[in-house]
């Protein structure tokens, strides 16, 4: 099975949204078959088969979420990350304020899917091939 070092190797690669569909497939490849990325302190829970998990740890200090969900302000400015226009730091901050707690990426359907607070999907996309 994949370990955390696989896992921090493959992300180490990610430096704008532009590059997340490479990401993707290098995950996939080492066994993950989904995941849950938390925007409040940036840990990661990565799953495979036989119910294995590898947890990524805290990467920065907390951010508050907010209750209240900009959608549109989400979309907008996840648009402009997925272009290559911010890092990743600015995008969880973006995250934070608008209202999302975290995304979920299914490998076998190729979505990622964006929640808020109350577990609500914000947004369901399809990730590029």
């Amino acid at each position: 099975m994949f370990t955390v070092e696989q896992i921090k190797a493959a992300h180490s690669k990610v430096k704008s949204g532009a590059d997340f569909p490479a990401y993707i497939k290098e995950i996939k490849s080492l066994g993950v078959t989904h995941y849950e990325a938390y925007v409040a302190d940036g840990h990661i829970d990565y799953h495979g088969g036989n119910d294995y998990t590898a947890k990524v740890p805290a990467k920065y200090d907390s951010f508050v979420i907010t209750d209240t969900v900009k959608s549109e302000e989400f979309k907008a400015a996840l648009i402009a990350h997925q272009q290559g226009k911010t890092d990743f730091l600015t995008f969880i901050k973006m995250c934070a304020a608008v209202g999302i707690e975290k995304w979920a990426i299914c490998m076998n359907k190729m979505t990622c899917t964006y929640y808020d607070k109350k577990g609500n999907e914000i947004l369901v996309e399809e990730i590029p091939q």
